[in-house]
């Protein structure tokens, strides 16, 4: 495993469980933890997360982490999709496999399993999948955003050396602080992303396999509607503009936000919405959850 790798889970991962200590299960949350969804018993994990007063089926956010596709899990998430799901959704937060361990696409086919395991558990769960929804942040923006892009898009679909899933619609989907082309690797603002890469594609990052793994030549007009967001001291916040610009050249519904620290003053960083303590990021959850339930019908 590489220095970068090492690096980021070691330093990542301290400043998060700094970010969210104190934090415990909220008494209004109900949840089902370590359901598998696949064949694989140490990565192939979801937990789900309902308001404990909610009856029968309700809205369904499945969230997709980030990390860098290095880091992540769905413990690492498990607050702040609580928080997301106290507002009247029921909250799917899964662990993909992660690089280097695994190479692309396995990430893109763990997505594919988590919707096939919402469509087959429904009824068991509570889940309308009438109201089916999506987050990612980061790389896991970026996953999501070419997961989408899959399912809108028959022939960037054919690419994979998986089916698609294609019996549920989903209504609309939020991308937070993501990354979305990387055909031109010297222009990524964070040279540790750029290596990584290297070890996420099986041939290194060739043209061929930067061009499929960007999102936004391969955007459709069959996307559902989406919610791009960053923040003004976001490094990757570059990348929203072309891809809103992108989506409106395809007429896809899209709502664009660029946040910034309470009162105008200090920084507002990469994911600041994961920390569900800070104002910025209420407004920026509820945001998105009103955008759901507005595009839910």
């Amino acid at each position: 495993m590489s220095e970068i790798v090492d690096r980021i889970r070691r330093d990542w991962k301290e400043n998060d469980a700094k970010r969210d200590a104190g934090l415990v299960t909220p008494d209004c949350i109900e949840r089902h933890d370590n359901i598998p969804y696949g064949s694989d018993a140490n990565w192939q994990k979801l937990d789900i997360y309902r308001p404990k007063e909610a009856k029968g089926k309700i809205p369904v956010i499945v969230n997709v982490h980030g990390g860098a596709w290095v880091y992540g899990d769905k413990e690492l998430y498990q607050f702040y999709c609580m928080d997301l799901a106290r507002r009247g959704f029921a909250l799917v937060n899964f662990t993909y496999r992660l690089c280097p361990e695994f190479q692309f696409p396995a990430q893109i086919q763990d997505t594919d399993l988590v919707f096939r395991f919402v469509a087959s558990h429904a009824n068991e769960y509570g889940l309308d999948t009438d109201r089916l929804f999506a987050v990612g942040d980061s790389a896991g923006a970026h996953l999501l955003g070419l997961y989408l892009c899959a399912r809108a898009n028959p022939d960037y679909a054919k690419l994979f050396p998986f089916e698609i899933e294609h019996t549920l619609d989903v209504k609309a989907a939020a991308l937070n602080c993501g990354i979305y082309d990387v055909r031109s690797p010297e222009k990524i603002p964070d040279k540790d992303l750029t290596g990584i890469l290297k070890e996420l594609l099986p041939q290194g990052g060739t043209r061929d396999e930067l061009e499929m793994i960007s999102v936004t030549p391969h955007i459709s007009p069959e996307l559902p509607p989406l919610y791009v967001m960053t923040s003004t001291d976001d490094f990757l916040k570059d990348q929203a503009p072309p891809l809103v610009q992108k989506l409106c050249d395809a007429n896809v519904p899209v709502t664009f936000r660029l946040y910034a620290a309470e009162g105008r003053k200090g920084k507002l960083y990469h994911t600041f919405h994961e920390d569900i303590r800070r104002q910025v990021a209420i407004e920026c959850n509820d945001d998105e959850c009103m955008f759901f339930h507005n595009n839910g019908n």
